[in-house]
């Protein structure tokens, strides 16, 4: 439970009533949930989305299906599964609409299940769905080393991208190497336009970037773009600095934040495409016209989470500290 808003120990392991699977819906016995950096958000009062507390958030799990509601045939009890659900991920039991579940791979554990909802289909829409990524074009991703930049790379390799720039710590670049990365680039001992350019050879090499950091980060990662090109902005993760809320460097990320006229990205024919999963779950009903397209790669063994520490659900506030100190390479999950 994210019993108030604030530090990592805010979170609490309570009891609370089981929740019954409604019509069309089921109820996972978990066994791995996944930690995204909007669940920290939500912890500090940052995430407008989330409930108020005391809430349970938690976005995707893996389990087996312990209970189905009225109408429910495609799903059994005990199917190992993992999915999506809209919040209450962080339990025992989750329940979520039985088409936000799919079978798990038999080889796969299931904190790589709980891995993969909505990075993957994070990743996905913003590389093939709304940025149309083509063979050969050059990607830049930012804060590489985290979920949805390792599930970018790994898509965008399987996709047929050219030249991948990602930004990490060197402590990180080795990991990102292995998964695709052709040049890591330090943020925090280099200026990463300066980098690319000097790499590419060229003002404007960049054909997607991908940016969930937000303020001035929008407008470099903008500055690297060619005609034709797109930036993806999918977070703003410099809004949250430290483990409480902090409406100072709030300000200061939002002050930064550039204003895009249309009358100027015409000329330059560059676009910009804001991305809030959430939003188009919430639309859509279910997340599966972005998570059904990677079956195939799933299958074929060429996609396959990388989970990078999992913690059990009595050490969520260590898990949280873990993601916000940017120790993770990879996905970070609760056991259960």
């Amino acid at each position: 439970m994210i019993t108030r808003h604030g530090p990592p120990e805010v979170l609490k392991v309570e009891e609370r009533p089981d929740p019954e699977p409604g019509p069309g819906e089921v109820r996972v016995r978990v066994h791995a949930a996944g930690i995204n950096f909007a669940d920290t958000m939500a912890r500090v009062g940052m995430y407008p989305d989330a409930p108020k507390p005391p809430c349970v958030v938690g976005y995707e799990v893996a389990g087996e299906v312990d209970k189905t509601g009225e109408g429910v045939d495609d799903v059994a009890v005990g199917d190992r599964v993992f999915g999506g659900c809209r919040f209450g991920g962080y339990a025992e039991l989750a329940v979520t609409a039985a088409e936000n579940v799919v079978p798990l791979p038999d080889d796969w554990s299931f904190e790589e299940g709980a891995s993969l909802p909505v990075v993957y289909a994070t990743a996905y829409a913003a590389l093939l769905r709304y940025g149309s990524l083509r063979a050969d074009e050059s990607v830049l991703i930012q804060a590489a080393a985290g979920g949805v930049g390792i599930a970018a790379t790994q898509i965008a390799r399987l996709a047929g991208a050219g030249t991948i720039y990602g930004t990490a710590s060197a402590s990180k670049h080795d990991a990102i190497r292995g998964f695709g990365v052709d040049h890591p680039i330090d943020y925090r001992s280099a200026d990463f336009v300066e980098e690319v350019r000097r790499i590419a050879g060229e003002k404007e090499p960049i054909d997607i970037a991908l940016d969930a950091v937000g303020g001035q980060s929008f407008r470099r990662s903008w500055s690297l773009l060619r005609p034709g090109g797109r930036l993806v902005c999918y977070g703003a993760s410099a809004v949250a600095s430290g483990e409480r809320r902090n409406l100072l460097a709030a300000g200061r990320t939002l002050i930064g934040t550039p204003w895009f006229n249309p009358l100027r990205m015409m000329p330059v024919s560059k676009s910009v495409i804001g991305l809030n999963m959430l939003t188009l779950w919430d639309s859509k009903g279910s997340l599966d016209e972005f998570i059904e397209p990677l079956t195939e790669w799933v299958q074929g063994g060429k996609l396959r989470p990388v989970v990078s520490e999992a913690f059990p659900l009595e050490r969520g506030a260590d898990a949280h500290r873990f993601i916000q100190e940017r120790k993770n390479v990879g996905k970070v999950v609760l056991t259960v």
